[in-house]
Order: structure tokens, then sequence, then C-alpha cells
């Protein structure tokens, strides 16, 4: 399998910006099931104006990472732009009996998520100087933190049909695509979705192009059956990077499943379930 993704700076520090894309890069595989094994480094950076020991720091946190992920970079291309943007081409491999497909979701299942929601908000925040050092300091931890140990420890559990990554089409964006495939309706309780503490305050002063976009395209399948805070709503269209994974996990398996991701120590909240179409790809509760 092979995967590519690269963004322009969410951070200031060029090491933890190079850490974050790594781990957005790999995400993808993670997702599918797979283990990456190599990796391609893709980066523009402006002619003048940015010294060269910023650009090593975005080389060398990208690279640190993929040394956490047991990945070998083999090298990459590097072109002159004059806005910065680095990530990676990923090649990863996986048992074809054992793929995670957006496909594979069955009415039943439960629904898990890894990593709290918010971090398209705090982005624009931080880039505004809008957004609290503890606000702050979260979401990089969150975007930091690759998908790896989530990914290996659903892969030794049984019941487990369907996962996706959260990125840039936010949590409902990415929900639809599976409600889609799968021919299924998410019915996602929306009290019950982490968000990063503060988040919630930052909202109506850090909206982005990218939630009004999810939500254009995306809207026309959801239906909200309660009344919700329009700063929430706002929120659950947000594009996040490095986001966590959602899970589909048979019923059955949900309890075992939400035990072993706790004993791993990756904080997976139960978010909904996958229902029996009914005409809407997600449903709000």
């Amino acid at each position: 399998m092979q995967t590519v993704d690269f963004f322009t700076p969410i951070v200031d520090d060029p090491y933890i910006y190079g850490q974050i894309a790594a781990a957005n890069s790999l995400s993808d595989v993670y997702a599918m099931g797979g283990r990456p094994l190599t990796a391609l480094a893709i980066a523009g950076f402006p002619k003048k104006g940015l010294d060269k020991d910023v650009i090593g720091q975005v080389f060398r946190g990208g690279y640190d990472k993929l040394v956490e992920a047991g990945v070998a970079l083999l090298g990459g291309h590097t072109v002159q732009d004059p806005e910065i943007k680095f990530g990676y081409a990923v090649t990863g491999a996986v048992d074809p009996k054992r793929i995670l497909s957006n496909s594979g979701a069955k009415v039943g299942d439960r629904l898990l998520l890894t990593k709290p929601i918010g971090t398209g908000v705090i982005g624009t925040a931080m880039k505004n100087g809008r957004a609290p050092e503890a606000v702050s300091a979260q979401a990089i931890a969150s975007m930091r933190t690759l998908n790896k140990v989530a990914a290996e420890t659903i892969d030794t559990l049984p019941g487990i049909h369907s996962c996706t990554d959260i990125t840039g089409f936010g949590l409902i964006g990415h929900g639809s695509e599976v409600a889609n495939a799968s021919g299924v309706t998410l019915a996602i309780e929306v009290d019950r979705v982490p968000l990063f503490d503060g988040v919630r305050a930052l909202v109506k002063r850090n909206r982005n192009a990218g939630m009004d976009s999810n939500r254009d395209y995306f809207g026309s399948g959801v239906k909200a059956l309660v009344s919700l805070d329009a700063d929430l709503l706002d929120l659950l269209y947000d594009p996040q990077t490095s986001g966590g994974l959602l899970i589909f996990v048979a019923e059955a398996y949900a309890a075992q499943a939400m035990q072993a991701l706790s004993t791993a120590g990756v904080p997976a909240v139960q978010i909904g379930q996958a229902l029996a179409p009914t005409g809407n790809w997600i449903e709000l509760r």
C-alpha cells in the first residue's frame, strides 16, 4: 500500500512541524491495518529568507518520528516554493486478508474514536496568537502522537470491521465516507465525542475554510435529531491534522476493544453505532 500527504506549517517550531507532518503522513497506512515500511520526503522551501538550520530541524523532526515508527527514510525530493510544505510518500505492507477499508462497517458496529477533535480550530487560533498555551500544548501532543499503538492493538482483536483516520474531512466527512461506502447510517452521540479542553471557546473567532467546505460537501447527508450548539456542530466538521482512528467493531467485541486500547494507553471513546440505512449518512443524536 502507498499513500502521500504533505501540508504547510501548523506550528512555529520547525522540529515539531516535521514530527506532525510525519505522523500525519503515516496515518493512512495505520488506518488500513498496514505497517509502514519506507518513506520518501516531499518538501517545498523558499529560495530566500529561511535559515538552513530551520530546514534542517523540519527534516530532523520528521526523521525522528519515522524512526519511532520503525520506518526507513529512503530519500525524497525538494523544490523551491514561496510557501513551506513538508510531508512524505509512504509505502507499507498489509496482509490482504486483514485490510481495513472504509467500506467494511456493518449494522450494529460500535464507533470508537482514539483522539479528541479540534486541531483545525486550535491551529487557526495558534496562527493568529489566540490560543492559550495549555490548549495549544494538548493539541500539539496529540498531533505528534502516532496512530501506531492503536493500529497494532486492533490488529490483535476480533470483530474489527472497518477503520478510517480523521483528517481533512473532519469527523462528519470521514464518517460519511464510511457510511456511504458501507451502506449504513452512523448514529453519533455528540455529547460523547471527545474535544480538546478549551476548544469550544475558540470556535467563533477561529473558524476555517475547510470547515465550511466540509459542511458544503457532506452536510446534505447529515441529520441532527437533537438541538445542537453551533460551535459544537462546527467542530464536527472541523478538518483535523494527524487526527485519531475511527474504528468500527462488532457490538459483541466493543468492550474488549475498549479495554485493550485503554491498556495500551490509547484514550479511545465510544461515540456511536452503525445502523441500518435511514437515508442519511450521519445522524447526530
